[in-house]
């Protein structure tokens, strides 16, 4: 085990995958993980061997990619740390949800402790950020039960508990129909032959496709 400080890399390979782990049960490979972070397989394996020999990852090549309980322990701290600066600049700053990933990517590593506890301190101790991930250490008990809107097919009325940050196009897309943590769809219809899901909001109809259904995450109302 590393008694030194872990780096910026390690940092980013633990979260990467203990967030690859938080909404799926599919099996984290390495071409995966190469494609998350943007770097060459080959880059990525070596890391890994590293980051197994500082104890942080479980890994063997061609085998299962999972954290050590050290490495889950730092991946929730920088994770901690990114959801509680997107909510700060989101709330206080009045930052749009599709801008706060990438900054604060670029915050996360270089907070204290004691900046981070003030944003935490004034927001009130959120349990959620923007997006509706949870801020360790909260588990809001609503997202136990969330699913994703394009396979709600036993639900009817749903809310968005969820919106997956992965594409900023889609958020901006999402704020223009209104569809928000905590919005209201009601008499839904999933279409699998057209790919569309349909829905009402405050008496309209409206539809979105399944590929965009895919970044939210629902519960029954």
């Amino acid at each position: 085990m590393s008694t030194s400080p872990p780096s910026r890399v390690a940092e980013d390979y633990v979260t990467t995958i203990w967030k690859s782990q938080e909404w799926s049960t599919e099996r984290l490979t390495s071409t995966a993980l190469a494609a998350r972070l943007g770097v060459a397989k080959s880059t990525v394996s070596t890391t890994l061997r590293r980051l197994a020999a500082d104890g942080y990852v479980d890994y063997t090549p061609y085998g299962e990619i999972g954290l050590t309980p050290e490495g889950t322990r730092l991946a929730t701290a920088v994770v901690r740390r990114h959801r509680l600066i997107e909510t700060y600049l989101v709330d206080r700053l009045g930052l749009g949800w599709d801008e706060v990933h990438v900054e604060a990517d670029l915050l996360e590593h270089a907070v204290s402790e004691r900046v981070l506890e003030a944003m935490r301190t004034a927001l009130g101790d959120p349990q959620t950020d923007p997006h509706g991930d949870p801020i360790p250490p909260h588990q809001p008990p609503d997202l136990q039960h969330a699913v994703r809107l394009d396979t709600a097919t036993d639900l009817s009325d749903v809310r968005i508990v969820r919106v997956s940050d992965d594409d900023p196009t889609v958020l901006r897309y999402l704020a223009s129909r209104r569809l928000g943590v905590g919005a209201v769809l009601e008499t839904l219809t999933i279409s699998t032959t057209l790919g569309v899901v349909q829905y009402e909001v405050d008496g309209a109809t409206a539809e979105i496709s399944e590929a965009v259904a895919r970044y939210l995450w629902v519960v029954g109302t």
